[in-house]
Parts: C-alpha cells; structure tokens; sequence
C-alpha cells in the first residue's frame, strides 16, 4: 500500500451490476462505497428506471433540468461506473458473459427466467465462473407461488403485513415514507454477499443468492412478527404508540410534539422525578413496564397534561441530562440543518466537470481502518462504457468501434 493511500475494504472486489430501481443499486452502492469496483451495467438511451423519476432533477450549468439525472437515481448510485450495454443483441449478451468470467459478484432484478434467454442466467454464469456469486434480488422469490409475479417496494410493503402495523389506530393502512422493503432487502442482499464471497474465498465455490422484497419484508417485521408466532397476537396499528413500552410515543407540547421514549423503570423514575411528581414512580399502576402497558391509557394521559404546556426543546433538553431518551419531531429540511450533520460529515458533495455540484447523503458507519470513501459521482449512461471494458476486458479501440458500430454497445 502506497504512502497516504486508503485503505478499502472492498478493494480488489468486482461487481457486475445490472440491477436497477432502487434494492439492487442500493445494495451495490454499499459495495462500491467500501471499495469494490462496480461496473453498472444500462440499457443505452434508457438507463436505470430511476433517472426519469422526477423532478427534482439534477441541475445543469444554464438552470435547466438533467432529465436522466434525477435525485432518486443519485441517492443510489455514487462510486459505480456505466456502460452501456445491450442485453438483446448477440455480441451484448456475450460481453456480459465475458465481463461475469472476470467478476467476483453478480447482482440482478429481472424477473425470474428474465435472463436465460440471452444466456445470463445463474447456470449459465456458474460454467463460465464457478466461483462466482450470483444475487436475484425480485418481488417474490425464485419459487414459491408469487414467483412470476412483477413486485414493486409498496406491494411487498403491503402484502408482508408492515401497512396493517403502519399508521393512526383508526387510520387506513400505510406505507412507509421511504422504500423500506427495497432498503431492507438491498441492505440483506449486501450482507448475504459478503458472507457468499468469503465462502467463495475460502473454497473457490460461488453459490446463488435468492433474495426477494417480500420475504425480507417479512423478516423485518421483527418483534411484530414474533408477537403473533410466540403470543398469537395480531397486532394492529397504534399510531406512535409502542406495542409493549410505556409511555413510548409523541406528546404534544406547547410549540408542536416532541417523542418521548421511556424504555425502562430507572427512566421512568428519571422522569417522574424531573418534573416533579416522584409519586408516580411509586404507583403500583405504573411501578414496572408490565403495568404501564395494562395502565397505558392512564399513564399517557399524566403524561400528556405533564408537558402539554412546556416547550419542546427546552423539555428535551431536560428530559436528555437525566439520561430519559426524548427528541423532537423534525421535518427532513430540519435534520439537515442541525449541527449533527456537519459534526458526523452526513453529507458528502461531488463536484462534476462542469461546475454541476452533487450532494450525497455519506455511508452511515465510521470504520476506523477501512472508511467508506467517494471515488466516483453517480455516473450518466455509459459514460465508462470504454473504459471499462478496457479495464475488465483489455478491449483495444478496433473492438471497441466495432461493437459501438454494430449496436451492442454505447459510449457517451
């Protein structure tokens, strides 16, 4: 290692990615963030589906919009390179063999079979790189009954049981404000990678991985999921309200609402000494967390007229000194303009060639030896189609012209 050099994790690891959305490209973002070398894989002209979701648009130097720039595309595809390949023609799909020979791991999110027409399936890969790992990320899995289903964040979000758990008590179902399937399961895709690629490092041996939204929809159902398995209990939705801690939910305060978090006796104690009602520490109602759940009602109606009248961020600073978890309600505008995000360097900001500056939300964990690091902005549609192949496949420039004339590729 040179001098001043980073470190990377992930260095020396390649990634032929030809997923899209926002599973796949999250979880290859997260490789390519520790240092892996992803090669993104587009359609020409088209690209990822995600850079027309807009606007907000990228903006160009003149004002105008980039309308393949969209923000949704830049959230997941920092520290990748494109090229544009096309999957249909014959030398497409050959290129895609010959880039998955040289690759460590695969990621797709095409419906099932969606590839073994052009000869890209995991079987196909398997001969041509037996140690290669090979990841399907789809709505429902590579078998069950749903299998040829298309699935979509929302339809696993509401078919997994998060929306019936999601809302005010008396409200409709509701999804998440964010993707929550699609970034749960890119995040268990990136996981069951790394645990493939250190098998395959350790006896040459690639697998398949078979990840669906709908499954880690489920598996991240979490206590929720245990409740009904362990308890029989089919829970519903409760709004801001914890299904087994009390008080656990937002308060409303003079100035708006702010949460208030009580997880154990010693913070409920905390508490009721800090606003002066040490009594209610004492109560037999509401003495362990086991009654304050059957007495929820009367506890979080005390604690409601406690603060109705305080202000909030004076209450949370107080709450915070005596160790009583609390903090307030921010909208996103609020969260990134509070001093948190320069002190832990949350946003990270590119600087194109142009002038065009892109910012990013950073990786969230602070690895002392091997940090997540910025290589590469989100790249237009194969921008690197050249260099990559190139790179991965020492392609010299007759070649390269000769597949761009042809068809099967495109370089912007």
């Amino acid at each position: 290692m040179e001098a001043g050099k980073q470190h990377r994790a992930l260095e020396g690891v390649r990634v032929l990615d030809l997923s899209r959305v926002l599973a796949g490209p999250w979880s290859t973002q997260i490789l390519a963030d520790l240092g892996a070398d992803v090669l993104k894989v587009e359609l020409p002209g088209k690209g990822d589906d995600t850079r027309s979701w807009g606007p907000p648009f990228l903006k160009l130097p003149d004002g105008s919009d980039d309308p393949r720039e969209s923000a949704y595309y830049l959230c997941a595809n920092r520290n990748k390179r494109s090229a544009a390949i096309n999957l249909a023609h014959p030398d497409g799909a050959a290129l895609i063999r010959r880039l998955a020979e040289r690759a460590d791991i695969m990621v797709e999110n095409f419906k099932v079979g969606g590839l073994a027409k052009y000869g890209l399936d995991y079987d196909s890969m398997r001969a041509i790189n037996p140690r290669l790992v090979y990841c399907s990320i789809t709505g429902f899995g590579q078998t069950g009954p749903y299998a040829d289903r298309p699935g979509y964040d929302f339809v696993a979000q509401g078919m997994g049981g998060f929306m019936s758990i999601t809302g005010e008590e008396h409200g409709g179902p509701l999804r998440a404000g964010v993707a929550m399937a699609d970034i749960s399961t890119g995040m268990y895709a990136t996981v069951s990678m790394l645990a493939a690629l250190r098998h395959a490092e350790r006896t040459g041996e690639g697998q398949h991985i078979d990840i669906s939204l709908l499954d880690t929809q489920i598996a991240t159902l979490a206590n929720q999921a245990s409740n009904w398995l362990v308890g029989g209990v089919n829970p519903g939705r409760m709004g801001n309200r914890h299904p087994t801690v009390v008080p656990y939910k937002t308060f409303r305060v003079k100035d708006g609402e702010i949460i208030i978090a009580v997880g154990n006796d010693g913070q409920f104690r905390s508490f009721c000494v800090e606003m002066g009602r040490p009594e209610l520490a004492d109560d037999p109602r509401f003495v362990t967390g086991s009654q304050r759940l059957i007495n929820r009602d009367a506890i979080e109606g005390i604690f409601q007229e406690i603060v109705a009248d305080l202000e909030g961020g004076p209450l949370v600073e107080r709450l915070v000194a005596v160790n009583v978890p609390a903090g307030p309600v921010n909208t996103i505008r609020d969260i990134f303009a509070d001093p948190f995000i320069a002190a832990r360097k949350t946003v990270h900001r590119f600087v194109r060639e142009d002038g065009v500056e892109i910012p990013a939300v950073a990786f969230p964990a602070k690895l002392s030896a091997t940090p997540a690091d910025y290589r590469h902005r989100p790249p237009r549609i194969g921008e690197n189609t050249r260099e990559l192949l190139h790179e991965w496949l020492v392609l010299d420039d007759a070649e390269l012209a000769a597949l761009e004339a042809g068809g099967a590729v495109v370089q912007r």
